[in-house]
């Protein structure tokens, strides 16, 4: 599957596997964190700065943990990956453009007023 393959294919279940209240405000929170240890991460390996580039990942890794643990209150977990690069690729497409993507549509209030008890 190509980029614009899986970026339709996460596009359109993903108010499926969101519409938890608590996996909503999780994911509003963290995966700005994800964001920023990515921008860190580049500036990091630019200016050579070992401490500021494991300080990046770990914001990186702490905020797919959470996301991951938000998944697990939903009705519908999301599809198992099916390899690293699979699973690369879904995680930075999800943070860099769908999850934007669905805040910036409504989707994301729209869930969240529709929220389903977790």
């Amino acid at each position: 599957m190509n980029v614009l393959e899986l970026l339709k294919w996460q596009w359109s279940g993903y108010a499926q596997y969101h519409g938890s209240r608590a996996n909503l405000l999780l994911h509003i929170a963290v995966v700005p964190v994800f964001l920023a240890g990515n921008v860190g991460l580049l500036i990091a390996l630019t200016a050579h700065s070992v401490p500021w580039g494991l300080l990046s990942l770990l914001a990186m890794v702490v905020s797919v943990a959470l996301q991951g643990r938000g998944h697990k209150q939903e009705t519908n977990p999301p599809a198992p990956f099916t390899g690293a690069g699979n699973a690369l690729a879904r995680i930075f497409l999800e943070q860099w453009i769908t999850f934007p993507r669905f805040v910036l549509s409504g989707g994301w209030l729209h869930a969240f007023r529709q929220h389903r008890a977790s």
